[in-house]
């Protein structure tokens, strides 16, 4: 793949915890303007390989790169300056503001104001259109001034894209995006990241494979911390060992089950 077509890579990305590696030797490349998937069983690595992508952990050994820069040794705070933005697999909003407040705080470091907390609210109601379209876009303009603690969970994950897509992030990583969610707030925050990775690049981690066959370019199957295969969603569900990993089975005529849970590491 072209270097000019690369958002993100990584070279024998490694990481050690006392004798444990968690993350083995994963060289991986995603496509600038897609949405690429990692995927695995239990245990396999995955929120290990986005905690060092966001460098919560350093890497014991191996390099990342966005948009060809070398960003291994960076901090958090410079890699989400760059444009590499993060959601968790915990729901991280404040309950006790409105919704629209939550997203005017993530829009405000665009003032160079975010750390003058003692201005008056009037000083930022300049960002209140701003808010009101993302919301719109994530389907929340009619709960704007409702309290976030009031919301049901699929709305408060909606709520956390519309925060994400504020800081006007390239590279959006989403940790289990549809964890803990029924099944119709699993279609209507899957539908979300398809609209709103138009002009992005998502990387995501996810265990429904209904989601991942519904709306992801490529995918990177991570096994015991190391890369068991990549490809399309049909050339993962026909891999026989994939299948192995995930059902014990490498029965040719049997493919993944669409609902396969993959808890992360």
């Amino acid at each position: 793949m072209p270097d000019q077509d690369v958002i993100l890579r990584t070279q024998g990305l490694t990481k050690a915890f006392k004798g444990f590696t968690a993350v083995s030797d994963v060289s991986l490349s995603v496509r600038r303007g897609s949405i690429h998937a990692l995927i695995g069983p239990n245990g396999a690595g995955k929120t290990t390989c986005f905690n060092l992508l966001t460098k919560f952990h350093a890497p014991s050994s191996g390099s990342i790169h966005f948009n060809g820069t070398d960003i291994t040794a960076l901090r958090p705070a410079e890699i989400a300056r760059m444009g590499v933005i993060r959601s968790f697999q915990i729901s991280a909003v404040f309950p006790q503001l409105t919704v629209l407040e939550n997203v005017r705080i993530a829009l405000q470091r665009k003032l160079g104001t975010a750390w003058h907390f003692w201005r008056g609210k009037r000083s930022l109601s300049r960002l209140d259109a701003r808010a009101m379209e993302l919301l719109d876009a994530v389907g929340l303009a009619s709960f704007a001034h409702l309290g976030t603690a009031e919301l049901a969970y699929g709305r408060k994950r909606a709520l956390e894209l519309a925060t994400t897509l504020a800081t006007d992030p390239e590279l959006m990583l989403l940790d289990e995006p549809t964890q803990g969610m029924g099944h119709e707030d699993v279609e209507t925050v899957t539908a979300l990241i398809k609209r709103v990775s138009a002009g992005r690049t998502v990387l995501m981690v996810e265990h429904n494979m209904g989601v991942v066959s519904s709306i992801v370019d490529r995918i990177t199957v991570l096994q015991r911390g190391a890369i068991l295969a990549e490809g399309s969603y049909d050339e993962i569900s026909r891999n026989p060992h994939v299948k192995e990993a995930y059902m014990g089975t490498t029965d040719d005529e049997q493919a993944l089950p669409v609902q396969a849970a993959t808890e992360a590491a």
